[in-house]
């Protein structure tokens, strides 16, 4: 039944929250001289959360929020030269490279063809259409759908303005809260992927994965789908 497959792009299709948590760590130790680094780390946190609903997801976002928690914990003592070095963090993760994980490209080649296949992903969508260019992925790709939130609301958009009924769909990515639950809250297929790391935010409790089929890498995909009939 399954005849489009949406892969989530950050952490499923190519590494991305390293950046992040690297970023983090550099970023606690240019404040470990004003607080404790788990302090700095909690406020920042908050701070993102806050600012969510203000600038969305992606490095830009990210980068406001650690200039604006630096203006707090430093009580606006926080120097022009420091906050470059905070301007110069988010610039190093704009331009890193795009790395594809392991086996993301033997699968889509394998799936292209058999298929419709597209991106959905949360994001700034500058960022997110650049890094899709990069990777050198974008071909396998008839659609790509950057979007504020991932919600079962944004997805029945999308499979609506599509024309994908959701028992044909199969949603792939690492993210329970954004690319699983909602997915199957809809009854379409979802298919869940962890990566090593995930983001705070995503984090969920009391899931049943009853619901939803979990791979330990995506090049487990393809014979998954063929195993299903």
């Amino acid at each position: 039944m399954i005849q489009v497959i949406a892969f989530d792009a950050d952490d499923t299709l190519w590494h991305n929250e390293t950046y992040y948590r690297d970023a983090e760590a550099n970023f606690r130790r240019m404040l470990a001289s004003y607080h404790d680094e788990a302090w700095i780390q909690e406020r920042l946190f908050a701070t993102e959360m806050r600012n969510l609903g203000h600038f969305g997801y992606g490095i830009k976002s990210f980068v406001l929020s650690m200039i604006e928690t630096a203006i707090e914990l430093t009580e606006g003592q926080v120097t022009g030269r420091e906050i470059q070095a905070i301007v110069d963090l988010g610039r190093e993760m704009l331009a890193h490279p795009v790395e594809p994980l392991p086996h993301v490209l033997e699968t889509l080649a394998t799936l292209r063809g058999q298929y419709r296949l597209m991106v959905i992903t949360k994001g700034d969508l500058l960022d997110q259409e650049a890094k899709l260019a990069r990777s050198g992925l974008d071909a396998f790709f008839s659609g790509i759908e950057v979007v504020s939130e991932k919600d079962e609301f944004v997805y029945r958009a999308i499979l609506a303005r599509h024309g994908i009924a959701p028992s044909e769909f199969l949603m792939v990515g690492n993210s329970l809260k954004s690319d699983i639950l909602p997915v199957v809250a809809m009854g379409a297929h979802a298919v869940f992927v962890p990566y090593a790391t995930t983001w705070i935010h995503e984090h969920v409790e009391d899931v049943d994965p009853s619901r939803f089929t979990t791979l330990e890498h995506v090049g487990l995909l393809p014979g998954w789908l063929s195993a299903q009939g």
